[in-house]
């Protein structure tokens, strides 16, 4: 077991320090940010005290290991736009945006497990399609095009919810129902393949043959088996909790870390941009390393990193 978790951890380090290292270097190629924020039409003299301040005219290797020396001792680096700390803009943020992602969460879990638990029970029938058919659709429909149309109904034709802000808690229906319908589809679309895969088991035919009742045989042999797959989507969802609200806080004008994060980048703010990646990249990870050990409490088979690895 200490293996499996070495493995894991090495694994998850690994994968945060290269994320990191990619976004370090597309965001030191993707634009001067002293043009940005200075504008083009500063004097030479100030663009070039700017980027000295900043350390902008080094070469890029050794910005690199200034900016990784700079996170083992827990520094994150100033805001260019504002000079203050990057990680305090950031966590600023960070209540705003688990006020959408959370009860978004819930939703996805509160609808879309359901649902495609009841339409693997009920394959082929009416409620089956029914539930694909509404999960395909908001599976395939865009988190903005969906937000847009939520707005023109709700806000602009019926006038019952306001388009954006975050004066009270009427403001956060529209962005939380257009986070937990494509959510809940993706969710209700999984969750059926899972059941439905364990539903053809020879196990279950055997409970069944025995005379176990129905209910008793999914309550006790479907539902724990279906669940393995499924924490794999769960704890993606989990882990995106911050991502995920990129676009729909756009939509919605809601000041979030999402929208910090299309700003900082329209602005080249460097410093705000890695803050915000490598807290997702850590959000993301963690999640996923918390998915692996579930697996191997689940079933111990996978403690061996064998064949019998995550689908």
């Amino acid at each position: 077991m200490l293996r499996f978790l070495l493995i894991r951890l090495g694994r998850a380090l690994l994968t945060i320090a290269l994320v990191v290292t990619f976004a370090f270097v597309v965001l030191r190629l993707s634009g001067d940010p002293a043009l940005i924020i200075m504008s083009v039409d500063a004097p030479p003299e100030a663009i070039a005290a700017f980027r000295k301040a900043w350390g902008l005219d080094d070469p890029i290797w050794l910005q690199y290991l200034h900016y990784f020396a700079a996170i083992g001792q827990g520094e994150l680096g100033l805001s260019m736009r504002s000079g203050r700390p990057a990680l305090d803009l950031v966590v600023e943020r960070i209540p705003a945006t688990l006020a959408l992602t959370l009860p978004a969460l819930a939703l996805k879990l509160g609808i879309g497990i359901p649902a495609g638990i009841q339409a693997a029970l009920h394959r082929d029938s009416p409620i089956d399609r029914l539930v694909m058919i509404a999960a395909v659709a908001g599976f395939t429909v865009p988190s903005f095009v969906l937000g847009l149309v939520l707005v023109l109904i709700f806000s602009v034709q019926l006038g019952w919810l306001p388009s954006g802000g975050q004066e009270s808690w009427r403001h956060a229906v529209l962005p939380v129902l257009t986070l937990g319908i494509g959510g809940a589809a993706i969710l209700a679309r999984f969750t059926r393949s899972a059941m439905l895969e364990v539903l053809g088991q020879p196990y279950i035919r055997t409970a069944s043959a025995k005379g176990v009742p129905w209910a008793a045989v999914v309550r006790g042999h479907a539902l724990p088996n279906a669940a393995i797959p499924t924490v794999t989507i769960v704890g993606f969802m989990v882990g995106s909790l911050i991502a995920g609200a990129v676009v729909v806080e756009s939509v919605f004008s809601w000041p979030g870390v999402g929208r910090l994060l299309v700003v900082a980048v329209a602005n080249r703010d460097l410093a705000v941009v890695q803050c915000i990646l490598l807290l997702v990249a850590i959000t993301m990870v963690s999640s996923n390393l918390v998915v692996d050990l579930l697996y191997s409490v689940m079933d111990p088979r996978l403690r061996g990193g064998g064949a019998a690895g995550r689908p």
